[in-house]
């Protein structure tokens, strides 16, 4: 019964500890500013739009020439 105890003990304490270095390192990190945040988040939206135009395109030529096929 002790035995079990201390198994409960030392994953309630590598739990913890396991909380306590992942907040130690969240507070490592640097943070983007908000500038660079929408700048960045800007560049995902264009180049997003951008693949979806090409994309859109390509599938289109595709669709073509397979119709041309088919007939």
């Amino acid at each position: 019964m002790a035995q079990k105890q201390k198994q409960a003990r030392k994953k309630e304490n590598r739990l913890v500890r396991y909380l306590k270095e992942t907040r130690a390192e969240i507070g490592k990190v640097v943070w983007p500013t908000r500038k660079q945040t929408i700048h960045l988040t800007a560049i995902v939206f264009g180049v997003t739009a951008a693949m979806s135009v090409v994309l859109g395109f390509l599938d289109w030529v595709f669709a073509r020439l397979f119709g041309l096929l088919i007939r």
